[in-house]
């Protein structure tokens, strides 16, 4: 298995870098920098795309073979860190609570066994370090810019803390969720408390639309399927004595088929505007879209499956997430993957005391380029039978 000692030190380096610099979504700038001096170092080119400032596109490989991309996310989140490491974040409110740290690092380390081993490539590799998949745009940005333009399957990778390092789950189908925001406004009628009757209690009105909402999962969901609706946030009044004319609340839905995802925003509008009524307020409802499911390929299950083996790691099946991805974005364009790493981590993704086992650094890395070589062997040999039936 490729893997030095010399890599794995290497990658700690890099990671532990990062995280002690961390960018939130869209400001990734220093971050940006970093990757592309590290990446021109190892004399691997550089793609520019039109529009993109932050983020880096690279490319490994030549000559008129099959195209593939690997891609990791680089941003951070608005968290502060509580882990109490030495190589903590210096930034104050900001931290690598999910891991990109750790992705942006595999994928470089990925990005140094490709162009050690670009000889022997049978094909091309274009490595995707993406910005803003936090705020879910990232990836839509890349796309429109041109970034799959001849890609013909792209994979991508997330740390797992409850998956033990050299760990890494595969599966078929959808593995994260679809995740739609919303935001209800209610209007009803302003009054004083002590005379409630002289108005309409925006208040009571949305607590009864919170309640009715926990319905939808367990009576229109097939137990087959899931869903969850979760309202995060409420807000109404400024004072003790007065019933307010406005009421808001907020929160998330999350699906794993399209279907299901469909019905419960139809089921969700016909709960807000019937118990609307019966109150007698004026609702209005803001939908925030989301990115749709993360759903393998699975032609390309059993391509990675042999990958992970030829790493030398453990190919699971892991449970499907409820948390959501904007690589489900690449998928709708061109088929692939998205794995999860073991990583035994302290932490689920964005507590504040989130961290990963460096250890899992150069198996992810290695996996990640076993996972290239053997996607492009696939889709060349692929060539070659449609050659021989067309002949």
């Amino acid at each position: 298995m490729i893997g030095s000692e010399a890599l794995q030190e290497r990658l700690i380096e890099v990671r532990r870098h990062l995280h002690r610099y961390p960018e939130l979504s869209g400001d990734e700038v220093e971050t940006t920098s970093y990757l592309r001096s590290q990446l021109l170092a190892a004399e691997i080119r550089l793609l520019e795309l039109p529009g993109v400032t932050t983020g880096v596109v690279a490319e490994i490989g030549s000559g008129e073979g099959p195209l593939v991309a690997l891609r990791g996310d680089i941003d951070a989140l608005p968290v502060q860190e509580e882990t109490g490491l030495p190589f903590a974040s210096s930034v104050q409110g900001r931290m690598h609570a999910c891991g990109h740290d750790f992705h942006a690092a595999s994928l470089l380390g990925a990005a140094y066994l490709l162009k050690r081993e670009e000889t022997t490539l049978q094909g091309r590799v274009r490595l995707i370090f993406q910005p803003s998949e936090e705020k879910a745009t990232g990836a839509q940005q890349l796309i429109q810019a041109g970034v799959l333009d001849s890609v013909e399957a792209v994979f991508g990778l997330h740390n797992k803390p409850d998956l033990a390092v050299g760990e890494i789950g595969v599966r078929e189908g959808p593995l994260m969720a679809a995740a739609d925001g919303f935001r209800v406004e209610v209007r009803g009628r302003g009054s004083h408390a002590a005379v409630p009757d002289a108005g309409i209690d925006p208040i009571v009105a949305a607590s009864h639309m919170i309640t009715a909402l926990q319905s939808i999962v367990s009576r229109n969901v097939s137990a087959q399927d899931s869903a969850v609706i979760s309202v995060t946030r409420l807000n109404s009044g400024h004072t003790w004595n007065v019933i307010p004319e406005l009421a808001h609340f907020q929160g998330t839905i999350r699906t794993f088929q399209d279907g299901v995802r469909q019905k419960v925003r139809q089921q969700f509008e016909q709960v807000i505007y019937g118990v609307g009524a019966a109150f007698g307020v004026e609702v209005a409802i803001q939908w925030i879209d989301g990115p749709p499911p993360v759903d393998n390929t699975a032609e390309w299950i059993p391509v990675v499956q042999e990958a992970v083996a030829a790493a030398g790691l453990q190919a699971i099946i892991p449970n499907v997430s409820p948390a959501s991805e904007d690589f489900a974005f690449y998928q709708q364009h061109r088929p692939g993957v998205f794995i999860f790493v073991g990583t035994s981590g302290p932490q689920e993704w964005h507590h504040p005391a989130f961290d990963i086992d460096e250890r899992a650094l150069a198996p992810t890395a290695t996996v990640l380029a076993s996972i290239a070589h053997h996607a492009l062997k696939h889709l060349a040999g692929a060539r070659v039978a449609a050659e021989q039936t067309s002949g």
